[in-house]
């Protein structure tokens, strides 16, 4: 059977300067519905920008993907109607899920081939957006964190771009296990299955280095 994607909005926004905890907090996760075609380079797309480039942008952190079936789910907890880009995304898309996508999987959307590089780790930024101040542990406890992913072939899309899976990574790890772990953290990461997403050459680069380093700290325990 076919699958099916598609997106529900593309969304671009500059890092402002709101209030969070009575002191001024600058971010990028504010973004809003792009009109038309939209150029998707290497790091990030045309109009769009982050505040803390430590942990935001860059080449593996090119595109945000958030998946629209969850929305349902976070209006009822949240109990309000919820605006696209509501988690940050640059695409709200339809058919791509954190359990069924996985690292390494390639993706052709209108002019531009991407790859599935790591889970969308949430931070308190998130929680400054919607007042929420247990925001992040609640994404983690549902799984619905959304996913980055690196560009291989600049190019334009829109909203109306179909969005065609070009190949599957062989290793099949899908987003959620990898998301699982970094939850979990290094006292509790299950090493095995570490060890085999460290094997996933399309894994971005910051998080095998949690991974090894998490790794490297439990094999020096045990000797102790």
């Amino acid at each position: 059977m076919e699958e099916k994607y598609g997106i529900v909005s593309v969304n671009v926004g500059k890092p402002i300067t709101v209030e969070y905890l009575g002191k001024p907090l600058t971010t990028g996760i504010y973004k809003y519905p792009a009109p038309g075609e939209v150029f998707v380079g290497i790091t990030q797309m045309d109009g769009d920008g982050q505040a803390d480039l430590k942990h935001h942008g860059g080449p593996d952190k090119a595109v945000c993907v958030y998946p629209y079936e969850h929305y349902a789910y976070w209006e009822q907890q949240l109990d309000k109607k919820l605006d696209y880009s509501a988690f940050g995304e640059n695409l709200t898309v339809t058919g791509l899920l954190e359990t069924e996508v996985c690292i390494g999987d390639i993706f052709e959307i209108g002019e531009v081939i991407v790859q599935v590089s790591q889970p969308r780790f949430p931070c308190f930024k998130i929680s400054s957006k919607h007042a929420v101040k247990d925001f992040p542990a609640r994404v983690l406890d549902t799984g619905y964190s959304g996913f980055y992913l690196r560009v291989l072939q600049e190019g334009r899309l829109s909203k109306d771009s179909a969005i065609v899976k070009r190949s599957s990574h062989p290793m099949r790890v899908p987003v959620a296990s990898v998301l699982e772990q970094q939850a979990l953290g290094k006292r509790q990461a299950d090493r095995e299955t570490l060890k085999r997403m460290l094997e996933v050459d399309a894994l971005a680069p910051n998080v095998k280095a949690s991974f090894t380093e998490w790794l490297q700290e439990g094999s020096s325990a045990s000797r102790l």
